[in-house]
């Protein structure tokens, strides 16, 4: 295979990669019922006077599938990092105890259910434009190439089948998604 060819192909490959990574990435933020510290994660605590991830200023733990516990570094930040929840407008209603914040993640109803599976599909959707993006660029730098047509249709052909393959793996993973989120 011709060198200029396999760089394109490995090209276009990395981008389809990093679509599915954030994809992944996004596709954990979205709540399925159960509690996860990752739920958390936007959350930014004041932190003697400047914006701070809830992460950097106490332990985010989960006892239980319901359950977030947060346990600050230092004990004055509890009442901050109660704010930071509420503020975050996450649907928490935080809790503390003298020690630890704790977060009853409630069951999901089945409109909301619904919601995180649009929500899902949505980020699915973005991704698969990534990927076809990333076909689109390969396909323009194969064309660009001083190649016979033969060499650039084989070409071409090898995008759409990493493109094919990709568009794939995220029906899969999106499968998968859904099944989660409807599972009560």
């Amino acid at each position: 295979m011709n060198e200029d060819i396999k760089f394109i192909l490995d090209t276009a490959k990395e981008g389809m990669d990093k679509a599915m990574d954030h994809l992944v990435r996004m596709f954990v933020k979205i709540r399925a019922g159960k509690a996860s510290p990752v739920m958390l994660s936007s959350v930014m605590v004041e932190y003697y006077g400047s914006s701070t991830p809830l992460s950097q200023v106490a332990n985010v733990s989960t006892p239980d599938a319901r359950t977030i516990s947060v346990q600050p570094w230092e004990k004055n930040m509890l009442q901050e990092i109660e704010k930071a929840i509420m503020n975050a407008n996450l649907g928490f209603n935080p809790m503390n105890n003298g020690d630890v914040v704790i977060i009853n993640v409630p069951p999901l109803t089945e409109e909301r259910r619904k919601t995180l599976v649009k929500q899902a599909k949505a980020e699915a959707e973005e991704a698969k434009i990534g990927i076809r993006n990333a076909r689109q660029e390969a396909n323009k730098d194969i064309r660009n190439l001083d190649l016979s047509e033969d060499l650039i249709k084989t070409a071409e052909t090898d995008v759409q089948a990493l493109t094919d393959k990709y568009i794939k793996k995220i029906d899969d993973v999106l499968e998968r998604k859904e099944a989660e989120i409807m599972t009560i």
